[in-house]
């Protein structure tokens, strides 16, 4: 089938439905980056395009079995200002369906298939999401929903509640639930199984943002988001010490860490190890579980290397270690970003080659999860708008 995929952004919804074998007709994408990165990843040319949905006539789309649109969601999510529709942004929403309210109906598209944060579903008491299914049923559309977790198929925990709309008389089957392999029970009901989330630094019951949460490599990334304010990045603790090394590494001598000198370790017991700083006592004693500062190791006028149980402030540099499990701290690449909503190594590099580290980081936050959209387009039926 052919689709449309508004507010566009980097093409989650076209990696997932393009995946499915549906082909794309067309695009809108108002931010500058993100066309950026769109015309760098996928084949655009012959393609209908517009800036701005507000814009858009209907006589001059092409025609599409299925809309996609993931409709910013700033007003909506938690860490807005909660303004729902009320707000500029994400009143956007209405802007698409008067378009499809001024085509004919047989060039109404048999589906629509709408992403949002899940907060949607209870913002403004629930009269919001309330509102969204009058408006499906006033142009047409039945509608069916459900919550789905990127975790279920990628390292990241992302719940966002996907809208399935199926143009009412064209007998569009069921999309939902999504059944995964292995998640049935016994009765045929479906179960829905979490990856447990293994955090090194939990942020939440520090007092801060679940964004600065460090995850343990073999554990699930939080929530990728935008990054605003900057150094949000998801972190990731890896390696850096063997207990060997650190055991010949001690009594004043100095441990390396990829060749440079670190810390001296003026002394180790079998609670912790001696960090030197500029205080009057001269160190502080890490645990296990404590964050280090590895940042100039040979000044004598830093203070507060050690972070009780979590880490300390994170720069843009590699300046933390920890001494849970013998790891230390870094922020997760814009590629390693991209590939938490499962783009592929080749479509990033097409897209790095056009944007800054900074803008990649912001549209991996933005974008749809391409493997649950592919879960979703692989289930929608051909019902005949499109010859």
């Amino acid at each position: 089938m052919k689709f449309l995929d508004l507010f566009a952004g980097i093409g989650g919804f076209h990696s997932g439905m393009e995946k499915a074998g549906h082909k794309c007709v067309g695009y809108v994408e108002i931010d500058k980056f993100a066309r950026a990165s769109y015309q760098a990843i996928y084949k655009t040319e012959g393609l209908y395009t517009a800036n701005d949905i507000r814009t858009i006539r209907a006589s001059e789309l092409p025609k599409a079995d299925i809309w996609c649109f993931g409709f910013p969601c700033q007003d909506i999510s938690v860490a807005g200002k909660q303004e729902g529709f009320a707000g500029a942004r994400s009143s956007l929403f209405f802007a698409t369906t008067r378009i499809i309210r001024d085509l004919k109906q047989e060039d109404r598209p048999s589906y629509l298939v709408i992403e949002n944060v899940k907060n949607l579903l209870s913002i403004n008491a629930g009269f919001d999401f309330l509102k969204l299914q009058i408006e499906l049923d006033e142009i047409g559309y039945d509608c069916e929903w459900d919550v789905l977790d990127t975790a279920e198929v990628l390292p990241q925990h992302r719940e966002r509640v996907y809208i399935v709309g199926h143009f009412r008389g064209r007998g569009t089957r069921k999309v939902f639930p999504i059944r995964r392999e292995g998640q049935n029970s016994a009765k045929g009901k479906e179960i829905n199984i979490k990856p447990k989330i293994k955090r090194a630094f939990d942020a939440r019951k520090n007092g801060t943002y679940g964004s600065q949460d460090v995850v343990y490599p073999n554990g699930i990334s939080n929530t990728l988001n935008t990054m605003t304010g900057g150094n949000r990045e998801p972190k990731i603790a890896i390696p850096c010490l063997t207990p060997d090394r650190v055991k010949k590494r001690q009594n004043g001598r100095r441990f390396k860490n990829n060749g440079e000198p670190a810390f001296t370790l003026n002394t180790q017991d079998r609670n912790g190890i001696l960090i030197k700083e500029a205080t009057n006592k001269g160190y502080k004693e890490a645990h296990i579980g404590d964050a280090i500062n590895i940042s100039q190791p040979n000044s004598k006028t830093r203070r507060g290397r050690v972070g009780y149980k979590k880490a300390n402030t994170l720069t843009t540099g590699e300046e933390q270690a920890t001494l849970t499990k013998d790891m230390r701290i870094r922020k997760l690449t814009p590629l390693e970003c991209w590939r938490l909503q499962g783009f592929t190594d080749e479509q990033f590099h097409k897209a790095e080659k056009v944007n800054s580290n900074s803008q990649l980081y912001k549209q991996a936050g933005n974008s749809v999860s391409v493997p649950v959209v592919y879960a979703i387009a692989e289930k929608l039926e051909f019902k005949g708008v499109t010859s």
